[in-house]
């Protein structure tokens, strides 16, 4: 381990915190359709709706989707009113991903009397993806699933299996917490995929590479059937502070190849790279909409596609 990990408290995270960006509770903070790669081999369309919600109770070291949430509870009727809004939008599509910058099983997020007209509004899509804190998985998840007629997946934080930098990731959970949340959900017949975190402060260029390939494995390991892969990079405070002692360092762009290539050869289940806000990431690099757009077929083919 080449740098020391410290630990820091929810009260320090919040201080180091800029300004929320203002929101409407009548209105998902943003939607959008994408392509993924399916289980099965082929691609599928997939409407994506970022929820305006109570902000998550856990204070995350490396978190920024506070930003987009409310302080207060959202009022029942607000979150189906916000996906019939986002939905006659948005071209069809045979899934749905309802993000909510949290975890859709808190009921101060997503108010429980919404579930019903919720299940109702994405009766159409034979798969839906949410997200959720591991300790946040209870009998809710599989009511749920029994509410709709698609498959329910469940997307479930594990960041990393560093045993000294997970902890100070401030996430309040050890990996026995995220092995028993992969085991209820799958006893229930419920799908998991994981995010993981490429390069998480503490850890140099190589580790953080390493690290992300071990955790993809791990997770796979327990019978999760998807990994998604996500650069740690700035935006919420605390991260650039970590920057400005040297403790955090965004992963380079080639750290982002060679992690994606490393983890689609174990052939133990889909690896998706998170490309969100890439191009100006690494706005500096040469030939990057060449390389951006290889890691995007890298996703959508799950194969590993020879170097620009």
């Amino acid at each position: 381990m080449s740098l020391p990990v410290r630990q820091f408290h929810d009260q320090e995270i919040l201080q180091a915190r800029g300004p929320k960006n203002e929101v409407s509770q009548s209105r998902p903070y943003a939607f959008l359709n994408e392509r993924e790669a399916s289980a099965a081999g082929h691609l599928v369309e997939i409407s994506t709706i970022f929820l305006t919600n109570r902000e998550c109770p856990f204070r995350c070291l490396m978190c920024d989707l506070w930003k987009n949430t409310t302080n207060d509870r959202v009022s029942p009727g607000a979150i189906p009113e916000q996906i019939r809004y986002a939905l006659k939008q948005l071209p069809p599509a045979s899934q749905i991903k309802l993000y909510n910058s949290g975890n859709f099983f808190d009921a101060k997020a997503i108010p429980p009397e919404d579930l019903p007209e919720i299940a109702e509004l994405i009766r159409p899509f034979e798969r839906v993806i949410v997200e959720n804190h591991p300790l946040l998985c209870n009998q809710a998840c599989p009511e749920f699933q029994q509410q709709i007629p698609g498959q329910l997946e469940i997307a479930l934080g594990l960041e990393t299996i560093h045993p000294e930098v997970l902890p100070a990731l401030n996430k309040r959970m050890t990996l026995d917490d995220f092995a028993r949340a992969v085991s209820f959900l799958r006893e229930h017949a419920i799908e998991v995929r994981a995010f993981i975190l490429l390069k998480p402060p503490f850890l140099e260029e190589a580790e953080g590479v390493e690290w992300a390939i071990r955790s993809v494995e791990y997770a796979f390991s327990l019978g999760v059937s998807c990994c998604a892969i996500i650069p740690t990079r700035p935006g919420n405070g605390m991260l650039e502070r970590l920057q400005s002692t040297g403790e955090f360092s965004i992963p380079q762009l080639s750290s982002v190849e060679s992690a994606l290539e490393e983890c689609l050869r174990l052939r133990q289940g889909r690896v998706l790279m998170d490309l969100w806000d890439l191009e100006s990431l690494y706005a500096d690099e040469f030939n990057l909409t060449q390389q951006l757009d290889r890691l995007s077929q890298m996703n959508l083919t799950q194969t590993v596609i020879p170097s620009v």
